[in-house]
């Protein structure tokens, strides 16, 4: 019975690779004692035993034998490196393993003589030459297992390494935009609300803009408006509402621009910034002064169920570019939030572009 349980985990070395690799070695030692045969006298009596049917039989049967050895061995050896086996666990699969190729070596002795020098040799020259056979196959394979096993710690401790270092850095760059949000809300929302006070006497579309910029920013970088990872629907639509406005006041309100809401909000929550990045991927790509064809956002609600949509005409003309990331965010986010309980449908048409997104569940 094979020591301990073997291998709750998938072997190390394969079988086939196991035998290719004997087999090749056999092919190889086959080839350099054809060669050497070649340089001693009659070399074709030589060959003749060399290549008899005993003695093929015998290298067959060998192959055989040598790639169970090592499968068993190899596995069982690098298996008790992995895990820190003592040396008694060692000890015991080596006896096993020499009892084994003792047998097979005394086994095939006596049914394949093929050799008359085999006849000649002593009792005790045969124990010498059997045991020699069996302790190097076996400090071979403890030596490949121990090198192996050397080489997988070096490559999992790269990888360690690795992990560990990009994790590193990964907290380095959180720490740093940890940083920059503590400080960059505050000052931007401070430096606003000063040029709103500075720009009242002066210009009273100035300082509205101001003031919609900062109520913009002040929601797009405060915590305080979420929970759960959701923030209040109404806080949305009024996210939305102030966005269409500083765009018309950039275009001195000269923009065609639906909002419409359908239904009671009441408490509603929303994961937060998916509207708005709808609106203002029409904002961006779309043709702000069509008369014909507005900006037409639709926001619906009934219960927990949600519709919006947002369509817009295509700006002719260059078009800006864009990396499409906003939309794989929300796609993303909505995937997390939502899963299967809602459907972003994009329609892109000749002249026209639609998102419609639904949420059977908030």
């Amino acid at each position: 019975m094979l020591p301990g349980n073997y291998m709750k985990t998938k072997n190390r070395y394969s079988f086939l690779k196991v035998f290719w690799v004997v087999f090749g070695l056999y092919v190889l030692g086959l080839l350099i004692g054809v060669l050497v045969l070649s340089f001693t006298p009659k070399p074709e009596m030589q060959s003749q035993k060399l290549f008899s049917l005993a003695s093929l039989l015998q290298q067959v049967i060998g192959i055989l034998y040598s790639s169970v050895f090592f499968y068993y061995t190899l596995n069982y050896f690098h298996t008790y490196f992995v895990q820190r086996r003592s040396f008694v666990h060692f000890l015991r699969l080596s006896a096993l393993a020499a009892v084994f190729s003792m047998l097979y070596h005394f086994g095939v002795y006596q049914i394949l003589p093929d050799f008359e020098s085999r006849h000649k040799l002593t009792f005790a020259m045969k124990v010498f030459s059997f045991s020699f056979s069996t302790l190097f196959y076996i400090c071979l394979s403890l030596l490949i297992a121990y090198l192996t096993n050397l080489r997988d710690d070096q490559k999992q401790r790269r990888i360690l390494e690795e992990q560990k270092m990009q994790l590193e850095m990964e907290k380095s760059q959180a720490n740093l935009n940890f940083l920059k949000a503590q400080i960059n809300p505050h000052f931007l929302h401070n430096t606003l609300n000063f040029l709103y006070a500075k720009s009242l006497p002066y210009s009273p579309e100035l300082s509205e803009g101001i003031l919609t910029l900062s109520d913009i920013m002040r929601y797009a970088l405060s915590d305080g408006n979420t929970k759960d990872g959701k923030a209040l629907l109404k806080d949305e639509i009024e996210h939305v509402r102030n966005v269409i406005k500083i765009n018309q006041l950039r275009y001195s309100n000269s923009l065609t621009v639906t909002f419409q809401v359908n239904g009671v909000i009441n408490g509603a929550m929303i994961i937060p910034f998916v509207l708005i990045t709808i609106v203002e991927n029409a904002f961006k790509h779309g043709d702000l002064k069509s008369k014909e064809q507005p900006i037409e956002v639709l926001l619906s609600i009934d219960n927990d169920y949600l519709f919006f949509s947002c369509r817009n005409k295509k700006k002719t003309g260059p078009k800006e570019l864009s990396t499409g990331l906003g939309l794989d965010n929300i796609k993303k986010r909505l995937d997390l939030a939502y899963d299967k309980n809602y459907s972003l449908v994009i329609r892109d048409e000749a002249d026209l572009y639609t998102t419609e997104l639904t949420i059977n569940k908030l």
